[in-house]
């Protein structure tokens, strides 16, 4: 039996010449697209916009809504196999791809991670460390929950909510309005506010052999909700490090997801750790790996999604980015050449059609002696744009 395992294994590894499909071609499926090429694999994607920023770099871009069951089944016709870039895919085109090709990370790992209804709950009851947690569908619920969460709440919109998009913060006094318009839209996850020492991120990898590889943590720096920096390494204690690779590997094998999934934790001043949120992908707070890593996160994620031996994840370097929003383009051009003559620094765009406050169009990264010198250096070439 073991023998005939390890035969269907090789059999669905996707090597040169092989075709590799993406739910979604924004920077993510452009980053995994362009380290596809290098290893010879092709690549196609799905995005509801046809100048998506993968479509400069790949074979072939369908374009369809993310619920859209027929653009995913001429996505999937032929590919070797799938993965995502974005976990907002509807579960009927995750289950209509998954039945023409090894769809991974998978349907049930992919149903529970994009609804906050689930995930929270899910991770409560499977021992992972969280936060206080409520999850509510009105505003009776929600007013009932805000006492016990000691009135200091961030509500969470269930599904499609990211980059501060469809939160709300909530404290002794506020004025409702802004949460219930979100409890309106659908059901929420009322998360308690902690007082934090950090944020930290930690990428895992598994592939279909059940192979699990975590990289180290970063730490992470949010403005407004949406981060602005991150820097690898995270600087914390070897204790902590081994505490968060330790859950980020749990939370993967738990799920069964064959691919990559980024854990987004709270470090409190009090030394505790819990997990904040999961990505079932790529993630902003590990572009840096692509400088600093044996493997980057985006070539890691094309081995795990082809079901090729995963590479180290080792830190030979570190390294640290610093992204660029639309505010970078108010007064006209950056000026880029500015910025790269930085030592150490590289400009990342994505190639985003057009500019707009808050969305992002690429970034600056860089590796240094020291993670401190690597992201003074981000910081200061961003400084000159």
């Amino acid at each position: 039996m073991d023998r005939s395992k390890t035969t269907d294994e090789k059999k669905a590894m996707v090597g040169p010449g092989g075709t590799l499909a993406i739910l979604g071609g924004g920077q993510l499926g452009r980053m995994m697209a362009m380290a596809a090429r290098t290893m010879g694999i092709h690549v196609r994607v799905m995005d509801p916009e046809a100048k998506c920023p993968a479509s400069f770099v790949v074979d072939e871009t369908i374009v369809g809504r993310w619920d859209d069951a027929d653009a995913a089944h001429r996505l999937a016709e032929g590919a070797d196999a799938v993965t995502l870039e974005i976990e907002q895919i509807g579960v009927d085109a995750l289950e209509r791809v998954a039945s023409l090709a090894p769809l991974r990370p998978g349907v049930e790992p992919i149903r529970i991670i994009q609804d906050k209804t689930l995930q929270k709950p899910w991770l409560a009851e499977h021992g992972f460390p969280v936060g206080g947690f409520q999850v509510v569908r009105n505003e009776a619920e929600l007013r009932e929950t805000l006492p016990a969460l000691n009135n200091d709440v961030f509500l969470k919109i269930g599904r499609g909510g990211y980059d501060g998009r469809g939160q709300a913060r909530i404290t002794r006094g506020t004025d409702l309005g802004d949460a219930l318009k979100l409890v309106g839209q659908g059901p929420c996850v009322a998360e308690q506010a902690l007082e934090l020492d950090c944020e930290i991120s930690v990428m895992a990898a598994r592939n279909p052999a059940g192979e699990v590889r975590a990289y180290p943590a970063a730490r992470n720096h949010h403005e407004n909700q949406i981060l602005a920096w991150s820097v690898l390494p995270a600087g914390i204690s070897p204790e902590l490090e081994s505490r968060a690779e330790a859950l980020a590997a749990g939370i993967i094998a738990g799920l069964g997801i064959e691919g990559m999934l980024c854990v987004e934790m709270f470090v409190t001043k009090q030394g505790e750790l819990f997990v904040n949120e999961l990505a079932p992908r790529p993630h902003n707070s590990y572009h840096q790996s692509e400088r600093g890593c044996a493997t980057s996160q985006f070539e890691q994620a094309v081995r795990a999604a082809c079901n090729l031996p995963l590479g180290s994840t080792e830190l030979i370097a570190p390294c640290a980015i610093v992204n660029l929003l639309g505010e970078v383009w108010a007064d006209g051009e950056p000026n880029f050449a500015a910025a790269l003559e930085v030592p150490g620094v590289r400009l990342h765009l994505y190639e985003k059609l057009s500019a707009r406050p808050g969305r992002k169009m690429g970034h600056l990264s860089s590796v240094g002696a020291t993670a401190q010198e690597a992201l003074e250096r981000v910081l200061e070439a961003k400084r000159r744009l």
